[in-house]
């Protein structure tokens, strides 16, 4: 119960994907806590990371809730292409891109474009500390704090 593994998704994969799961800590308060820094450490680095703990906190909170059989993944080509999470089930699939930036550049949506070409039919986020809600390329970009206020028991995750 002190962390979580997430594997990785490879459902029908037209790339070469590495193989590892990922790990995160069950609380982002304590990575932050136990991280090891120095003067290499950038805080905005560190808050970056803190960010998708707490999205994938909360993601796995509202898949457990549902107990329709979706699970959370993560994508990650061999040539380093990685989307933070992927939620896939009987009747989803949603991938995930997590920023701790206040602007869109359009760099950012290039790892949801790359997935969105193996899987045309995914619904992508990019979640961002942003105010703005918007549409850019197909993907809805969506402040995180309004992305986790919609993430209610109710919603699905195809929210508009």
């Amino acid at each position: 119960m002190l962390a979580n593994r997430i594997p990785v998704f490879n459902k029908r994969a037209k790339r070469h994907l590495i193989s590892h799961p990922k790990f995160y800590f069950f609380d982002a308060g304590v990575f932050r806590t136990i991280r090891p820094s120095g003067p290499l450490d950038s805080p905005h680095e560190i808050d970056g990371i803190v960010l998708e703990n707490l999205i994938m906190q909360h993601l796995q909170a509202w898949i457990a809730y549902h107990s329709n059989g979706n699970k959370l993944y993560y994508w990650r080509t061999k040539a380093c292409v990685e989307v933070d999470f992927i939620i896939y089930g009987p009747d989803t699939l949603v991938a995930i891109e997590v920023k701790n930036t206040t602007n869109i550049r359009s760099n950012d949506l290039k790892r949801l474009m790359s997935f969105r070409t193996d899987y045309p039919g995914a619904s992508c986020f990019f979640l961002y500390r942003g105010k703005e809600k918007l549409m850019k390329n197909g993907i809805l970009c969506m402040p995180c704090d309004l992305f986790l206020e919609k993430l209610t028991p109710e919603n699905r995750i195809e929210l508009e």
